[in-house]
């Protein structure tokens, strides 16, 4: 009895010691996806930081055999890289790619991927179905969300214009820094960034900047001089037609070239007759919002009242984020996947021509029968 009584809690003490494993690992797990998570939302965050443009995409439904579960996530930057996992070697690049589309037109997407003969089974209004023949059967269903660059407005000044453009550009939802002399930083409690002096390098510039000299005289010329040799697509200057062709002169003698200083729009906002600093204010952000919705709207030409469109430089106006043409793309002749030419990983040279893979199965199958794939697609074209 004694020697059963042992075995039973013996018995009990593994039964114990089992389960403490089992919730150890289980502890580990749930830490892992926990660690996984924070490391995905501090990316999406430190992106937001910087300002920059991306699309998370996830996945919503997921009918095996796939390699993604609902549930994953991942983040496509501007530039096309993928951090995070929804799918294998055929589902990222096609994701990559309606990423991009969803950052050129600012539209989220419901992507569907599925073998051909599951295409049109199931039709739902705003799902977009795309053929993979080379993913292992299962069907993906991705949501893709761009979440575009918040606009940056970066003004020059301590007066009542430069108070009502922090306070109507914050109205807007944009991040907004103001850097000036004199500043009283309770005038302008709402801006993100505060800075008490003169210095460019305090501020992160990039295509989404928007930058307005309303220092009316104080420190106008050197702040344009700086201001001209940003990336900022958008830069202005508040003043009279008088006073601004006095600082056109000092830009002449600055050494800049006749490309920066015609990028300078002066006087700043559309012309409607605003005087007050408030409609003054109002009418330069209204200005920066037509260039962002409609980069091919007219503008005044600096000094002129004359229209002319603007030019397609990359420093004529304002964009959305990926509001450029996609890369050029190519068909996989075994898989039949669109393939983004750039950043192609597997290719194949035959005749002549050059052929792009989606993944290494393909262009594998395709070097085994070139021949063989080049009269398929020939038959599909």
């Amino acid at each position: 009895m004694g020697s059963a009584q042992q075995a039973w809690r013996d018995l009990g003490g593994l039964k114990a010691l089992r389960a403490a494993c089992i919730a150890a690992r289980s502890g580990r797990g749930a830490l892992a996806v926990f660690e996984m998570q924070t490391d995905f939302y501090d990316k999406v965050q430190a992106l937001r930081d910087a300002g920059d443009p991306f699309a998370i995409a996830t996945v919503v439904r997921a009918e095996r055999p796939t390699s993604a579960k609902v549930g994953a996530k991942a983040l496509i930057t501007e530039d096309g890289s993928l951090s995070g996992w929804i799918g294998g070697s055929c589902a990222e690049p096609t994701v990559k790619r309606e990423a991009k589309k969803a950052l050129q037109d600012g539209q989220p997407r419901l992507i569907r991927l599925c073998p051909p003969e599951n295409i049109g089974q199931a039709p739902q209004e705003a799902v977009i179905e795309i053929t993979l023949t080379c993913i292992s059967g299962g069907t993906l269903e991705i949501y893709i969300e761009p979440q575009l660059a918040q606009p940056h407005l970066v003004v020059i000044g301590h007066l009542a214009t430069a108070e009502a453009l922090v306070s109507l550009g914050k109205d807007l939802g944009w991040r907004v820094s103001l850097m000036g002399l004199d500043v009283v930083p309770e005038r302008f409690s709402s801006a993100d960034q505060v800075i008490d002096e003169l210095d460019f390098s305090q501020v992160r510039i990039s295509r989404n900047t928007s930058i307005v000299i309303a220092s009316h005289g104080n420190y106008d010329e050197d702040m344009l001089v700086a201001a001209l040799q940003t990336e900022a697509p958008y830069v202005a200057l508040v003043s009279s037609k008088k006073r601004a062709s006095a600082v056109l002169q000092y830009l002449r003698e600055a050494e800049l070239t006749q490309e920066q200083i015609a990028r300078l729009k002066y006087p700043a906002g559309l012309d409607f007759g605003a005087v007050t600093p408030e409609e003054i204010a109002l009418s330069i952000l209204a200005e920066i919002i037509q260039r962002r919705r409609q980069p091919s709207a007219l503008r005044l030409n600096p000094g002129h009242a004359s229209k002319t469109p603007i030019s397609d430089s990359p420093a004529s106006g304002l964009e959305l984020p990926m509001a450029r043409s996609l890369a050029l793309e190519a068909r996989d002749p075994v898989c039949g996947m669109t393939v983004e030419i750039a950043s192609a990983h597997f290719t194949s040279e035959y005749a002549g021509k050059t052929y792009y893979f989606c993944a290494a199965g393909c262009k594998r199958s395709f070097d085994k029968e070139p021949q063989k794939y080049v009269q398929l697609e020939s038959s599909h074209s």
